[in-house]
């Protein structure tokens, strides 16, 4: 009888490392995970130690392939999601990590990115974002000009600078490539959306050079095989962009909604302007590429984690959404993200309340900031589904407000590990017939509470956008 046949995905995330196996058909087999730790420090920086990330990729892909010897199956093929935004500087020759694992989250570089990019409107044009310090350019700028290590291994012309995915890909596979996926690619800041390569313009502005930068392959690719096996890994891209093939190939009229660290709100929309939303490559394998506009909400879980919540706290939390109570809470943690980008934006309570009330309005301010960007969608395409995913969409009062709130059923899969059961379809090949899973719906209800909130919510934030004095509780 031939063994059967699993596919192996690996997701690195800014809380953990997860090796999940499937079989073809889409059902989860195992699941390891791997916690890893982030370490904050001064003037915005947010990094995540580079062994410490390696050896949890080492553990979960061991405990992954041992599982499946015991089961008698074969694992056939690999994929890789990454958290976007976070880079890496190492040396091409040892593989050495020259710099920590530096996070999307990580704003050291705020000043740099001011004084080497180019005006928005071409940052936007050519690579369908926003300036802004999440992204890796003024990173890798700020590395070249602070690091010694940095410095040296540029002198001595073995410096790779890259996203965390192609520093992880040197490392796990036999051929030690130096290659970045169209995902990853672009949130450099560097990367041209339409000629799916390097921006010399870019790169001369940022004076980073094309040679310290892996070479641009497709979302779909040989990138070789993993090492110690004969696995070949044949998809890398980043998680979000996985995530929203969780279910199979990418439906017309759903927004794909995560709510992690960071929240993000994907849909297919015609055209390649996206402003004040971002435009980016959801997938790509030599011959065609599939764009999606998306939104971001910097502060999610990042948020919550900061105010130290724990998980039956942010439970009793959402249940307050829409109470009348409640403060509001204007949510620039991490950076105000779309639709209004604002990168030093301060983040505030209007009115006061315990504890426990502003920890409930600091859950309703994700709530609100995805709604901002779910308006501009539903303005360019007709929305009907929202798709939710990640560790906060488990909270099903935060659901049932969000589809009262949007006007579209929010649709919950039970499964939740979506970016690994989304790059395990792409890894497969993306069969017909993968299954959706059982998903647990949320209908829109008349909740006239929660809207005007909203209203008040969005009339503060544009007076704090415009400077208008507001009651204010910082504490």
């Amino acid at each position: 009888m031939p063994a059967d046949e699993l596919i192996l995905a690996i997701d690195q995330g800014g809380g953990s490392t997860r090796a999940v196996t499937f079989t073809t058909e889409g059902t989860q087999v195992f699941l390891a995970r791997v916690a890893v730790a982030t370490q904050r420090g001064p003037d915005g920086r947010v990094e995540h130690d580079a062994s410490e990330v390696l050896n949890s990729m080492h553990r979960v892909i061991v405990d992954a392939l041992r599982d499946a010897e015991s089961r008698g199956a074969v694992i056939t093929g690999a994929g890789l999601a990454t958290q976007r935004s976070s880079i890496v500087c190492w040396d091409r020759n040892s593989g050495v990590a020259l710099t920590p694992v530096i996070s999307w989250q990580d704003r050291r570089a705020a000043k740099l990115l001011a004084e080497y990019a180019p005006p928005d409107d071409t940052v936007s044009e050519i690579t369908g974002l926003v300036r802004s310090p999440h992204y890796g350019a003024s990173k890798m700028r700020w590395c070249i000009d602070n690091i010694p290590a940095v410095r040296q291994a540029q002198r001595s012309g073995t410096l790779m600078i890259g996203p965390l995915s192609s520093f992880l890909l040197f490392h796990l596979l036999q051929q030690h490539p130096a290659c970045a996926d169209p995902a990853n690619a672009s949130r450099t800041l560097l990367w041209d959306r339409r000629s799916l390569d390097w921006s010399d313009e870019l790169l001369a502005a940022f004076g980073i050079s094309r040679g310290l930068l892996p070479r641009c392959v497709p979302s779909q690719h040989e990138f070789g095989v993993l090492r110690s096996t004969a696995v070949p890994l044949r998809v890398c891209t980043g998680d979000q962009n996985a995530a929203i093939f969780a279910g199979g190939a990418i439906a017309q009229g759903t927004a794909y909604v995560n709510i992690g660290t960071g929240a993000f709100v994907l849909a297919q929309v015609a055209g390649m302007s996206a402003a004040p939303l971002l435009h980016s490559v959801a997938w790509s394998d030599g011959s065609s590429v599939l764009y999606v506009q998306e939104g971001t909400v910097n502060g999610a879980g990042a948020a919550l984690a900061s105010l130290g919540a724990t998980q039956p706290e942010i439970a009793t939390a959402a249940r307050q959404i829409g109470a009348d109570e409640l403060p509001l809470f204007l949510n620039g943690v991490s950076g105000l993200g779309s639709p209004f980008w604002r990168e030093h934006f301060t983040s505030r309570f209007i009115g006061s309340g315990s504890q426990r009330q502003k920890l409930a309005a600091v859950v309703e301010s994700i709530l609100f900031l995805l709604q901002k960007n779910i308006e501009i969608l539903q303005q360019r395409t007709t929305l009907d589904v929202a798709l939710v995913s990640g560790g906060l969409a488990g909270h099903d009062d935060l659901c049932q407000a969000l589809a009262d709130l949007s006007g579209l059923a929010v649709m919950r899969p039970d499964e939740a590990e979506a970016t690994a059961r989304g790059l395990a379809f792409l890894s497969a090949g993306q069969p017909g017939g993968w299954p959706a899973g059982k998903r647990q719906q949320f209908c829109p209800r008349n909740n006239h509470t929660l809207r005007r909130r909203y209203d008040e919510w969005s009339r503060e934030m544009t007076m704090a956008l415009d400077g208008t004095a507001a009651q204010v509780d910082n504490q």
